[in-house]
């Protein structure tokens, strides 16, 4: 019999379980460290507000995942002169890394008018900013200028490789493949998409080491989609063509050109007259794709060392 305070003597007690993180459940996000430096997004080609909205989107995704960030965007062939009261509305990336380094300067200057004689060295110490390239694969040329850019300003920062290749941006292609109908959504179900390429060509820009790069993520995605997978230069004369026709000659006969690539290096036009040439239907660029964001993130926290969550490839539906 209970009483009643509780169950009787000698009968057993229902006490609450603690919570435990299963493995379905979401952990909190760690918060970017006070101080620390500011995610910068080198973002190539021409400013338009088409690259500055993907561009907006992509840094988007890196503060959600970790709250507090200083996220920026500097475009390679932006605007010069920002001053404290007028910043350009493409700010060119040597501006925007000038101006951090002078929000960082008054900071230090009003924590030393405060007195933080301690906080005020954390601050001023270390990288002012994490350069990341928007950039899928390797590409030597805007490589350049993004350092040169960099040294031209003067400023400490950090600049990290380009995004890929990961399995991430292979996730990537095939949900845009997908999108367009060129390629089953769902590796698990057993169903056919009548417009599914049985051959890809993976576009890319920047020369043979872009080539053999983006043949790394196309490794990744001939896996997913159990299809032949090349690699071309869409910078190259002829290169997708001729890909299109050595994957014909092995036996595919409906190809799609996928673009390696985020959007803003594609030189306007290019995609489609490669992909007329060599008689492929095509899918979109990459764009801001979630795994975009959370690849810019990762490559600032690791150079920084920050663990956040790290990020892993998810199954297409």
């Amino acid at each position: 019999m209970s009483s009643p305070t509780g169950p009787a003597s000698g009968l057993p007690v229902r006490m609450p379980r603690p919570r435990q993180p299963g493995r379905h459940r979401r952990p909190e996000p760690v918060a970017a460290p006070e101080g620390a430096p500011a995610l910068v997004l080198a973002v190539p080609g021409a400013p338009s507000t088409t690259t500055r909205s993907l561009a907006e989107e992509v840094v988007s995704i890196a503060r959600s995942e970790l709250p507090g960030l200083d996220a920026r965007i500097g475009y390679v062939d932006g605007e010069e002169d920002a001053t404290v009261t007028s910043f350009p509305e493409f700010p060119s990336l040597s501006s925007v890394l000038a101006h951090a380094a002078a929000e960082r300067a008054a900071r230090v200057e009003q924590a030393r008018a405060a007195g933080a004689d301690v906080a005020d060295a954390a601050q001023s110490e270390g990288p002012v900013a994490v350069v990341v390239p928007l950039l899928a694969g390797p590409d030597s040329a805007l490589m350049r200028r993004i350092r040169q850019a960099v040294m031209d300003s003067r400023v400490a920062a950090e600049l990290t490789d380009v995004l890929g290749p990961h399995p991430l941006l292979a996730e990537a292609l095939h949900v845009r493949l997908s999108e367009a109908g060129l390629a089953r959504a769902d590796r698990a179900r057993l169903f056919t998409v009548a417009t599914a390429a049985d051959g890809i060509v993976l576009a890319t820009v920047g020369g043979e080491e872009a080539v053999q790069a983006a043949g790394i993520t196309g490794m990744l995605l001939a896996a997913r989609l159990a299809v032949p997978v090349m690699a071309a230069a869409l910078d190259e004369e002829g290169a997708i063509a001729a890909t299109a026709e050595q994957l014909r000659g092995s036996g595919s006969a409906q190809l799609a050109l996928a673009p390696y690539l985020i959007g803003p290096e594609l030189d306007s036009g290019l995609l489609d007259a490669a992909a007329k040439e060599a008689g492929c239907s095509v899918a979109e660029p990459l764009g801001p794709y979630p795994a975009i964001g959370k690849l810019a993130l990762a490559k600032y926290t690791t150079t920084l060392g920050i663990t956040p969550q790290q990020p892993s490839g998810t199954p297409v539906h």
